[in-house]
């Protein structure tokens, strides 16, 4: 099948300066070496079980260096794939292949990492009602394809930025003289109708019960709780606001999120999907065009 072309002028944009980092004013090595007529064949082999993003990412890079290369997909984003198998067929220019190989496989692995690490988490927690969200904890200017592998894992985006929800950590707490005083500040600055979710987080069963009192507040972060402090908390909240969300976060990984998902909470963000990536080991060889 043939892959689709990213369109997003954010993610295009992105894309290339990645490929004006790494090709700058030219590829050397390539340009000495490989005649500039010959043709071939490029594969990219899976050398790890996982779930793959980025193929669409990886197949603008390749559009965006040479138009003329074709590539044939035998996956799509979101897939599961197996160590071994052939995920995609490029061919056409080999010198064209060579100068966009290398950022393609730094997308198409990232991706894939992050989309295997969130399917694991996902998998983790089967059976219950409870999301895996993302965080802000994201590689510089590469946000947008991180959240999206995290799709592609079956996880849950939260706030992509700063500007589409209010998160009052403890930071905003302490500069604001307090958690009840930080909500109220914020009620007063959001426009009459405002659609933006306030969240809170909190440190400790206290700052919970003044999270409830507050009735601004959508969602209650609990943050480095144990387990017993999580399920006390959500009686806590379920018992008095039906209509706030909870979100655990702190110390998730996959020991703990089973069990952090049973203590009745809504979500789980988990940092480590983003900011501690294990790249899906995915090669890219090349070799001469089959007639």
């Amino acid at each position: 099948m043939n892959l689709s072309i990213i369109h997003d002028s954010t993610m295009l944009q992105r894309i290339e300066t990645a490929l004006r980092e790494d090709v700058g004013t030219g590829d050397i090595t390539t340009e000495c070496t490989v005649p500039t007529d010959l043709k071939g064949e490029g594969v990219f082999l899976a050398k790890a079980n996982g779930i793959l993003s980025g193929l669409e990412v990886a197949a603008t890079v390749f559009h965006l260096v040479d138009r003329g290369l074709v590539i044939d997909a035998s996956f799509t984003d979101g897939m599961p794939v197996l160590r071994g198998a052939s995920i995609a067929v490029v061919r056409g220019n080999v010198a064209s292949m060579l100068t966009a190989e290398r950022i393609a496989l730094n997308f198409l692995q990232r991706m894939s990492g992050i989309a295997t690490a969130t399917a694991a988490m996902v998998k983790l927690i089967e059976g219950t009602d409870v999301r895996i969200l993302d965080t802000r904890k994201t590689a510089p200017g590469l946000r947008t394809f991180d959240k999206l592998a995290v799709a592609h894992g079956r996880g849950t985006n939260h706030r992509f930025g700063l500007d589409d929800m209010v998160l009052i950590k403890d930071n905003h707490i302490a500069a604001a003289g307090g958690l009840k005083e930080a909500v109220n500040l914020v009620a007063a600055r959001l426009p009459e109708g405002s659609k933006i979710k306030i969240e809170v987080e909190t440190a400790s069963l206290n700052q919970v019960i003044e999270a409830i009192a507050c009735e601004p507040v959508d969602i209650i972060m609990l943050d480095n709780f144990t387990f017993d402090e999580m399920a006390t908390a959500v009686k806590l909240i379920r018992g008095r606001r039906e209509d706030v969300q909870i979100e655990a976060s702190g110390n998730v990984n996959e020991q703990t999120v089973r069990a952090i998902a049973e203590t009745g909470v809504d979500m789980i963000s988990v940092g480590g999907l983003t900011h501690s990536v294990t790249a899906l080991d995915i090669s890219f060889n090349i070799s001469e065009q089959k007639s």
